[in-house]
């Protein structure tokens, strides 16, 4: 409650009307209303910013207590708002313009009290937007069927339904800092180290500046190794996966306007699981986690290998499948590893055609790309056959893996390997993989590797940041 021994008596405050006016100029939903607390009370301003607010709210439970208050100055008015007077039960005290303005453009409602230099600011937040719905990239078959929405208040109040504890801390930074945008840093008390919770906020607090803060401006930031192609957070749409990793010790990361969630450390395991193997049978998850894997293999190595055993190691095939390859080889103008990397660029535009245009029209794209360009090809005397089903077998385990992102580097990562396995054969591929594995090796989060349990030290430097990170 309010100290009525804090309430001025003299202007303390810098808020101004000309300079709020100043700040918002050229900004046509701006409403701006002039009002009186009851007759012959005293004279305030009112400001809210249309769209972002609840006019009715606004009416309701800031316009009229205001009214009916009947306060005769300004100085009571400010003490029966901070008493509890307004029906909002969020009611904060402005000093200056610039705390004005971004509880403004946070969706609050702003009273002046124009010969004190203050502002009360009310909470009066419109709730349009989408709905809580079923998740569009983690499909759900046994768990459950909510996600994320672009409401951060409306994702914190998800997780807490999972987390219903006070050990669940949740920070806020923003709209002044991070870019303009309200984050929110959550872990779980006790589960979490302390040091890997201060490492996150120092990193939050330097995501400032007029670039818009979109998934990869927020995973550059708080990557450790923000330029490598190993996925180092973990994304999710589903409260219970973000839930579940808060109470492993991680801390998730959610943003205002983003339906995804972050979770920090993440490791390549648990980039292979989804939410739905702990929601089946263990020997039944096992297995699909370990399909999952060799599906991981199939699409980073197929490709590469296939080069090096028609480039250079043929006795390493069969001689029947061989007798095959070089009757489809024999009318072929281009070479194989010229036949491999066209048909995985191929396949890299088709996919970037389906994705960026209508449903419609983008199924329509891929069965002419699947069907017709490639049967055309073969028939043709373009491309070969063998290297359709190759290409072909390297995207289906693309496809499986649960993280994009994971899936993303594998696709970059084999046609490093295609070149490899072109210049050397499996003497290549070999040293490609070595180099792969060691950079996995040495990636790590907030001192947790990679490949942990696979690879792990007791203590790793956070670096860019200096500081030891004890787990």
């Amino acid at each position: 409650m309010f100290d009525f021994k804090d309430a001025p008596a003299a202007p303390k405050g810098t808020v101004t009307p000309a300079g709020l006016a100043a700040r918002f100029a050229g900004c046509a939903d701006l409403v701006r209303r002039s009002l009186r607390c009851g007759k012959g009370g005293a004279a305030v301003i009112a400001l809210w910013l249309d769209g972002l607010t609840d006019a009715r709210a606004v009416s309701e439970e800031v316009i009229r207590p205001l009214y009916d208050l009947g306060a005769r100055s300004e100085t009571a008015l400010l003490r029966a708002g901070l008493d509890g007077g307004v029906y909002r039960c969020s009611v904060r005290l402005r000093r200056t313009d610039d705390q004005v303005a971004a509880d403004l453009c946070a969706g609050c409602a702003a009273v002046l009290l124009p010969r004190l230099g203050l502002a009360l600011t009310f909470e009066v937040k419109s709730r349009d937007g989408r709905g809580v719905e079923a998740p569009m990239v983690e499909k759900s078959v046994l768990g459950a069927r909510d996600s994320f929405t672009e409401n951060l208040r409306t994702n914190t109040a998800l997780v807490r339904r999972r987390l219903p504890c006070p050990e669940l801390k949740l920070r806020e930074q923003g709209p002044g800092g991070s870019g303009g945008v309200r984050l929110a840093l959550l872990y779980l008390e006790g589960a979490a180290p302390p040091d890997r919770v201060a490492a996150l906020e120092g990193r939050l607090e330097a995501l400032d500046g007029p670039e818009p803060v979109t998934p990869g401006v927020l995973e550059r930031q708080l990557a450790a190794a923000p330029r490598s192609l190993v996925p180092q957070t973990l994304h999710t749409e589903r409260p219970d996966r973000f839930a579940l990793g808060l109470r492993q010790g991680k801390v998730g990361i959610l943003c205002d306007g983003l339906p995804v969630g972050f979770l920090l450390p993440a490791t390549l395991p648990e980039m292979l699981r989804t939410q739905e193997d702990r929601a089946r049978h263990a020997p039944v998850a096992a297995a699909l986690t370990a399909l999952r894997a060799l599906a991981l293999l199939v699409a980073l190595l197929l490709p590469a290998a296939y080069v090096a055993a028609a480039m250079y190691h043929q006795e390493m095939i069969p001689v029947k499948l061989l007798t095959s390859v070089i009757r489809a080889k024999e009318e072929v103008p281009f070479s194989t590893a010229a036949e491999v990397l066209g048909m995985l660029l191929s396949f890299e535009l088709l996919q970037e055609a389906g994705i960026r245009l209508p449903d419609p029209v983008g199924q329509t794209v891929s069965v002419i790309g699947a069907l017709i360009v490639g049967q055309s090809a073969v028939e043709a005397r373009v491309l070969s056959p063998i290297v359709i089903i190759v290409v072909a077998m390297a995207g289906i385990g693309t496809y499986t893996q649960p993280s994009q992102e994971l899936g993303a580097a594998v696709r970059l990562w084999r046609f490093g390997l295609v070149l490899c396995a072109a210049a050397l054969g499996l003497f290549g591929v070999m040293a490609g993989l070595i180099a792969l594995l060691w950079r996995l090796c040495e990636t790590e989060n907030l001192g947790v590797c990679v490949l942990r349990p696979l690879c792990d030290r007791p203590e790793r430097q956070d670096r860019g940041r200096g500081r030891p990170i004890r787990r």
